[in-house]
């Protein structure tokens, strides 16, 4: 199979599974990638998924000799469909970490800046690499990057196709982690686990909040961060949380 799931605990981990090409994406690929997330996001029992390649490589983008001889990803102008690398028009629920090993480049940044975070192999490597070969971004390069490190420094990476290494991609938040080679989906993993304990349905609206209210106007995503604030309140949540407090549990910044 060219995707992977593995299943531990209330983590799931998604690799892409073609070494042989650098874990490019061809149609197949995107489909059983876009296939793996929908999986993942409907079983209750999986809270934080992991992004990962097979091999020391996360991902190269789309597979450019399937494209050449006419077999390219599915290009759907329907929105509501598939991206061409498959998930990338997804909007989950719950968080997704991408463990970056070896390159993440053309649409592989554009997995990586899909992902929340982003657990960055030390001789790791990002770029719009698909700029010397005149393939588009079309999995939300020109719209996620900008987001992610501001419209200069995207502009940068998109108009150049330039390498970009760990120390540089942690100082322009592309980066949030960087870890030892060989270690992004172990380091990955392990940080899915911690956020997985945390109390879910607070964490959840806020990680809604922060998507939504983005582009909103800021009176608006105020009165939007409140109301989905409101519902954690109500819930029970946040009560059962402050009697843990009180009990003497999590004082002094303890996790």
């Amino acid at each position: 199979m060219t995707v992977l799931f593995e299943k531990n605990g209330k983590v799931g981990t998604i690799t892409i599974n073609r070494p042989g090409v650098k874990n490019a994406v061809d149609r197949k690929t995107a489909k059983e990638l876009a296939d793996a997330f929908r999986e993942f996001e409907k079983d209750e029992t999986l809270r934080v998924a992991v992004l990962h390649g097979a091999g020391g490589t996360f991902c190269a983008g789309a597979d450019l000799k399937a494209l050449s001889i006419n077999e390219g990803n599915e290009m759907n102008m329907n929105m509501s469909k598939d991206g061409p690398m498959g998930p990338s028009r997804m909007h989950l629920s719950k968080p997704v970490i991408a463990a970056v090993s070896g390159y993440a480049v053309a649409g592989g940044i554009e997995l990586a800046i899909w992902c929340d975070l982003r657990v960055m192999e030390r001789d790791a490597v990002f770029g719009v690499f698909c700029r010397r070969f005149g393939v588009p971004l079309v999995d939300g390069g020109t719209q996620r990057l900008p987001r992610l490190i501001g419209m200069s420094r995207a502009l940068d990476l998109i108009l150049t196709g330039r390498p970009v290494k760990a120390e540089e991609a942690l100082m322009i938040g592309l980066a949030n982690r960087i870890v030892e080679p060989g270690t992004a989906k172990e380091e990955a993993e392990k940080l899915a686990a911690e956020i997985s304990e945390f109390p879910q349905l607070c964490m959840l609206s806020d990680r809604e909040a922060v998507y939504r209210g983005f582009d909103q106007d800021f009176d608006k995503a105020m009165q939007m961060e409140f109301l989905l604030g409101l519902n954690v309140v109500n819930s029970g949540e946040t009560r059962e949380g402050a009697t843990i407090f009180s009990n003497g549990q999590g004082k002094h910044g303890r996790f």
